[in-house]
């Protein structure tokens, strides 16, 4: 059995909460600089140019990407060999994240209830998704997202009748009625089957794969490549002032669902898909 203790975990949500906010991924990066030889609109390649910078200014000046500093998303994958020692998971994931908000100085974007709306000052508490699983690792995703793109995503119960069209009509819908407000080029996450809450999910995990990497069943590595095309066919462009590239990827993720239904989830994650992960 190995044993993990919650200060390690602490201290480990604490940089990876600056981190996310302050460092793009290189795949993100060269994704931006592959779409200049690619977008013809000269105030989309303007726009990718300043994204780019803007990146690496963030980088070296250890200052977050944007002023939004998102809602906290946790993923967790807990080996079944695993001990957590010294004080609650939750509350040390949440007790990293207050702390790596603080001293990141990163903004606070988190209020108590939805009506009532008083900022919680912390950005605690983060939504934490957990799976056990087997082995003796403690897998950590700390995934920071914005108010911009989360408002811009769906999740909308079809018919089994709609299909394959169905499904491609809704998501290329979305991305059109999102239009600039989720700041594009954006990345896109379908989950598609299971039940309400399973597909959306499955749309926000899509959004952790590495940019460049496709569905390992062809039927829905094609479905990607289509959606991809037909989101870059609107013509809404970065940051929807027009242009050839709206969207970065698409990637779609599945799981089995009733007979009876045909759930589909639209997650949009803008052009600033921060993610950092950590093993223990």
């Amino acid at each position: 059995m190995k044993k993990i203790k919650t200060q390690q975990i602490i201290e480990v949500v604490k940089t990876m909460c600056i981190e996310a906010n302050c460092i793009l991924g290189e795949d993100i990066v060269a994704a931006l600089t592959k779409t200049l030889t690619l977008e013809k609109s000269p105030m989309g390649k303007e726009i990718i140019k300043q994204l780019i910078e803007n990146s690496r200014i963030a980088k070296e000046e250890k200052m977050p990407l944007c002023q939004d500093t998102g809602f906290t998303v946790i993923f967790l994958e807990i080996g079944q060999e695993v001990q957590i020692m010294g004080g609650d998971l939750d509350q040390a994931i949440n007790e990293g994240v207050r702390q790596g908000y603080q001293e990141g100085c990163l903004r606070k974007s988190i209020v108590s209830d939805p009506f009532r709306r008083k900022n919680t000052g912390d950005n605690t508490p983060a939504v934490i998704h957990t799976t056990i699983v087997p082995g003796d690792r403690l897998k950590i995703v700390v995934a920071p997202k914005g108010a911009g793109s989360e408002n811009m995503s769906e999740i909308r119960m079809l018919l089994p009748s709609e299909g394959l069209k169905g499904v491609e009509n809704f998501v290329v819908d979305r991305v059109n009625r999102s239009g600039g407000n989720p700041c594009p080029p954006i990345i896109v996450g379908v989950g598609i089957g299971g039940t309400f809450e399973k597909c959306a999910l499955l749309a926000k995990q899509a959004l952790l794969r590495p940019l460049g990497t496709r569905n390992t069943d062809p039927f829905y590595a094609d479905l990607e490549k289509n959606l991809l095309k037909k989101i870059n066919n609107l013509g809404i462009g970065p940051m929807g002032l027009g242009g050839q590239i709206t969207a970065l990827e698409v990637f779609v993720d599945a799981h089995p669902c009733h007979i009876a239904s045909l759930p589909v989830a639209v997650n949009i994650q803008c052009h600033s898909a921060r993610h950092k992960e950590a093993i223990l």
